[in-house]
């Protein structure tokens, strides 16, 4: 399916800015108001070169999605590459990691978002945010941008509130930021790595519309790229503003770093202004998160992987209303129930391994399909797999059983599909 394709199943409406605007709005804010906590606790005051070995990890990621979405410019992201490229178990695999890895970082960002705005009911309140934020996704991708674009400038207005109270109105001490080896070392600055991805794997997100987008090959890789720089210098930025003004113990304590920061500061009385700016970050993640996975589970179930009811597409919206549905309520429903640093190890451990295989696809690539060097394909895995693998124990465990149940599933429909003589590529 070319980008010039008239019956594109979904509505191509999304130019580069707007791509971007999503790419920000899944980025911006995971980290620094969700991950940065749970990263402390492992690297200390090497958190700042755990946010660059993450930026990194994302930026070899980021040039493989590129050159993969536009060569496959479809929806469901590595879903799409790896069944094209690898075969259709690596690329279920893909698409189950993304599915439940996604799922796992809804459930974070509605937490995280309830703890900053209604701390007295985090629960109750992140349920009604998931359903109100499905509603809204129900009625077009368009107007999702649209909210998207308001959130992302009230959170880049926060950002530079905290930054700017931290250095004019503070005492910043920046021999903090040498203090890379006090907790975990080596070991666990890879650990903080992997939980500090969490917040950049974002960018996946304007590549899983890629039938969305006008002109693709152009915009993927465009958006992707503008999108994951922006946000990389951001989270530097305000992690460095962070651990210069907050000893390393308050960073893991509190529950909301940067509205500490800025209350250690003669500017105190911006605090409620961050703690409402945190509030918006996580919900403009959550926002885009669940389009994201919604479509991923539209072109599982378009190849029928998943069951075939949720392909369905709005005749008047033009979106996968059936699919968005679904995901809303699942998330819905774990999150009821849910714990907030246990969802970021397990989302890191699945997102880490759906990228992995996005690197292993990227390999097969033609030379003449390759937007950048091989090399960068063969880094991206073996981060990729290096951070997934230093993950807490429960972490990896956890997601090894998924993926373990997921592929006898796979291989048990597959067989039975086969006897009936009803198997197909």
């Amino acid at each position: 399916m070319t980008s010039e394709n008239p019956n594109s199943r979904l509505h191509r409406g999304l130019g580069t800015k707007d791509a971007v605007v999503l790419g920000l709005g899944s980025m911006i804010g995971a980290g620094i108001f969700a991950a940065a906590g749970p990263a402390a606790v492992s690297a200390g005051g090497g958190l700042i070169l755990a946010v660059a070995l993450a930026g990194l990890a994302a930026f070899l990621n980021a040039t493989t999605m590129a050159q993969l979405a536009a060569q496959y410019p479809e929806s469901g992201g590595t879903y799409v590459y790896g069944r094209n490229l690898l075969g259709h178990y690596w690329g279920f695999l893909a698409g189950i990691g993304f599915v439940i890895g996604k799922t796992a970082s809804c459930t974070a960002m509605a937490l995280a978002f309830a703890h900053y705005a209604f701390p007295s009911a985090p629960h109750v309140v992140a349920v009604l945010t998931v359903l109100t934020l499905t509603t809204l996704n129900y009625f077009g991708v368009k107007k999702t941008v649209t909210a998207t674009k308001l959130m992302v400038a009230v959170v880049l207005i926060t950002l530079a509130l905290t930054v700017g109270a931290a250095w004019l109105g503070g005492n910043p001490e920046v021999v903090r930021l040498m203090n890379w080896t006090e907790r975990g070392g080596i070991g666990g600055i890879l650990q903080a790595a992997a939980f500090m991805f969490f917040a950049f794997a974002g960018y996946a997100r304007i590549a899983t519309l890629g039938e969305e987008v006008t002109n693709p090959r152009v915009t993927i890789p465009r958006a992707i790229i503008t999108a994951l720089s922006i946000t990389l210098v951001l989270y530097l930025v305000v992690i460095a503003t962070v651990l210069s003004v907050l000893p390393i113990e308050d960073l893991i304590a509190s529950g909301a770093p940067l509205a500490l920061a800025v209350e250690r500061t003669a500017y105190a009385h911006l605090s409620p202004l961050i703690r409402v700016g945190a509030a918006v970050a996580t919900l403009s993640v959550l926002l885009s998160l669940l389009v994201g996975i919604s479509r991923t589970m539209f072109a599982m179930s378009y190849n029928r992987d998943l069951p075939h009811v949720f392909s369905a597409v709005h005749p008047k919206y033009k979106i996968p209303h059936r699919a968005e549905v679904a995901v809303g309520l699942i998330v819905a429903v774990v999150v009821g129930f849910a714990d907030l640093r246990s969802a970021i190890g397990f989302s890191s451990f699945a997102i880490l391994t759906y990228y992995a295989i996005a690197n292993w696809s990227a390999l097969r690539l033609s030379a003449q399909s390759r937007l950048f060097p091989r090399l960068f394909a063969h880094l991206g895995l073996g981060v990729c797999l290096t951070l997934a693998w230093s993950l807490p124990v429960a972490s990896i465990l956890g997601g090894v059983l998924i993926f373990t149940l997921a592929s006898l599933a796979f291989w048990f429909f597959r067989i039975r599909a086969r006897g009936n003589g009803q198997e197909s590529e």
